[in-house]
């Protein structure tokens, strides 16, 4: 307990955002939590990231994105196929549960939050020196089972909104679909604009950063999958 005090001590605020010379703790996310307060983005947007499982969705996506897009938000989209079968939907989608898309090294996740909506927590990221600590809250969750007949379909999907103390104001999706041909793909979509000066001066470099993020997440979901199937 004692040493969990001291590493809560070591963490630094400065222009709003959440600091740690290591790895941050805990204690040290439950306090950057703890400042942060709520969303830090129009609430006209809140669950704008949250996508329809439709036949005809395509249309709108593209539609939501370009209205996003007007409002000065950067809109990225990752998509991979990770395979087949209802053991690969299943598979991927205790990667999510489980955090497995954000062990990273760099960005890490504390494993134990609950994927459920309302939940507040922290992605931690290692940029040069310091760990920055930035908290989010889980603004949906969307579990859907497959349907019987040739367009049977399933999906699992969460979208985390941010809030203040972050360097970017958006949301965040992450979701595992079996479509109609029971193909099994991961995909993340994301909206944001910077909020603080840091992420403002240095916005194309964020942005290099959130596709770099998206390839290796992809990585993870895929090695957490062919993994558990080898194991079988």
């Amino acid at each position: 307990m004692r040493r969990e005090r001291e590493r809560e001590r070591e963490m630094a605020v400065w222009g709003g955002l959440c600091l740690s010379w290591g790895r941050p703790s805990r204690g040290q996310q439950k306090a950057c939590i703890a400042r942060a307060g709520g969303f830090n983005y129009d609430p006209k947007f809140h669950g704008a990231s949250s996508s329809s499982s439709s036949s005809s969705a395509a249309e709108p996506e593209e539609a939501k994105e370009k209205a996003l897009a007007e409002k000065g938000f950067f809109v990225n989209r990752s998509r991979a196929l990770l395979g087949s079968g209802d053991r690969t939907f299943r598979l991927a989608k205790s990667a999510l549960l489980s955090w497995r898309h954000f062990g990273l090294g760099w960005a890490v996740v504390d494993p134990e939050t609950p994927v459920a909506k309302g939940v507040k927590f922290c992605v931690c990221v290692k940029e040069l020196l310091p760990w920055v600590m930035m908290p989010l809250q889980i603004a949906y969750v969307v579990d859907e089972a497959c349907s019987s007949g040739p367009a049977r379909r399933a999906s699992f999907a969460f979208g985390s909104g941010t809030l203040r103390g972050h360097l970017l104001a958006g949301e965040e999706r992450f979701s595992i679909e079996q479509d109609e041909n029971d193909q099994v793909w991961y995909e993340i979509f994301s909206f944001s604009k910077p909020a603080h000066i840091l992420s403002g001066i240095s916005y194309p470099y964020v942005r290099l950063r959130q596709k770099y993020f998206a390839h290796q997440s992809t990585q993870a979901v895929l090695k957490h999958v062919a993994d558990q199937h080898s194991e079988s």
